[in-house]
């Protein structure tokens, strides 16, 4: 088993949600965290049709259990109605609970009890470098970094595995909870998302391509956050001089979707696919790595009208950073970071590069991606 760096210590001593996509490995994590603990599957088909028909049923099977003494229900969502039985216990008995899940929207709905503030919430993202032996950006960009998709044997299992994934989502996540009124629309909005991933969203253009309206669109985007398949990078806005994009970018929430979902696959370096793959996974160990530390630290990226842009901006233009899947990079990949610097003349300025060795060209960093991911990983960036 890959070690993982989340260790949901926070449940020593208080209650923890702990969320993540499907198949980032939670209920394998919590099974070799807490292997002697009381374990609740809301995927076991008789622990769930038990506790469904009667949840107070909770109450009763953990009478026993002493003030500390930690609890787990996996796919809390599947049955928002425990949380009552489960903020009693937490309130009642002391007992601290672990409640993972794929999606926070059913627990967000109206008269769902959140539990005031009684549990913290911990987030579990694909694998990143800092996890894996012998690291290999390549085959990360190809095949993603959720666990079953990275240790894929061959090229002919990813792609299966990767049917089955959106397969599985788009039956259990959105049809079976009734999320949108037409699965197949919702599919065409996937892959016209895929297009658009790691690009300024316009509402108003992908409602034309997937035939539907902008409204539409915008709750098809907060359905995918909400599931935890995607998310949004705000765009840095506090602006000197040069008008600024405020639209924000679009993310799946691992590079492997949006490979499926527009059919890349042999992804090598010098290619514009590689390129863009390139970006959104090195984004995607940003923003796990603000995640795991509980860093106060932002995430957005700056984009001018004129054209200037840069990938990635942490906190207040402390970091600028640029991401060019070139081997050498040269001046004019600077352009970006140089415009960036004339406003924000503190900003450290980085390019991350497939550049063999790590040097300091015309006042930026260049960093080759696996030095880059190992310095981010250490506190060395941010």
């Amino acid at each position: 088993m890959i070690e993982r760096l989340l260790k949901v210590t926070d449940a020593q001593e208080e209650s923890v949600f702990l969320f993540g996509a499907r198949q980032t490995g939670k209920t394998t994590l919590l099974l070799h965290l807490f292997p002697d603990n009381r374990f609740y599957d809301l995927l076991e088909t008789d622990t769930y049709e038990r506790l469904r028909r009667n949840p107070s049923l909770l109450r009763q099977e953990l009478a026993d259990l002493k003030e500390g003494e930690i609890v787990i229900i996996d796919e809390i969502q599947l049955i928002p109605e425990l949380l009552n039985e489960v903020h009693w216990l937490i309130t009642r008995q002391g007992i601290h609970f672990i409640l993972s899940g794929s999606s926070a929207r059913k627990l967000k709905r109206k008269g769902v009890n959140t539990l005031g503030g009684r549990a913290v919430r911990n987030v579990l993202y694909p694998l990143v470098s800092a996890e894996i032996d012998d690291f290999d950006v390549v085959q990360a960009v190809n095949r993603g970094l959720l666990p079953t998709h990275y240790m894929a044997t061959s090229e002919r299992q990813l792609q299966k595995r990767m049917q089955a994934y959106v397969s599985v989502y788009l039956k259990e996540e959105i049809a079976a909870e009734a999320l949108v009124r037409k699965l197949a629309s919702f599919n065409r909005f996937m892959e016209v998302a895929a297009l658009t991933d790691g690009e300024m969203v316009n509402y108003n253009n992908i409602a034309q391509d997937c035939g539907i309206d902008a409204k539409t669109v915008k709750e098809y985007f907060s359905i995918l956050e909400e599931t935890l398949i995607g998310y949004m990078v705000p765009a840095f806005t506090r602006s000197v001089k040069r008008r600024l994009n405020q639209s924000p970018r679009f993310y799946y929430f691992d590079v492997s979707l949006p490979n499926y979902l527009l059919h890349r696959h042999g992804l090598q370096p010098g290619s514009d696919d590689f390129g863009h793959a390139y970006e959104h996974l090195m984004i995607q160990e940003i923003i796990a790595y603000l995640g795991y530390n509980d860093s106060e630290e932002t995430l957005s990226y700056w984009h001018t009208y004129s054209g200037y842009e840069v990938d990635a901006v942490l906190g207040d233009a402390k970091v600028a950073i640029e991401f060019k899947s070139c081997r050498e990079v040269q001046s004019k990949h600077l352009k970006g970071l140089k415009a960036f610097h004339e406003e924000h003349p503190d900003a450290r300025l980085i390019i991350v590069s497939l550049d063999a060795v790590p040097r300091l060209f015309n006042g930026v960093e260049v960093l080759p991606a696996k030095a880059f991911l190992q310095r981010l990983w250490e506190g060395g960036i941010v």
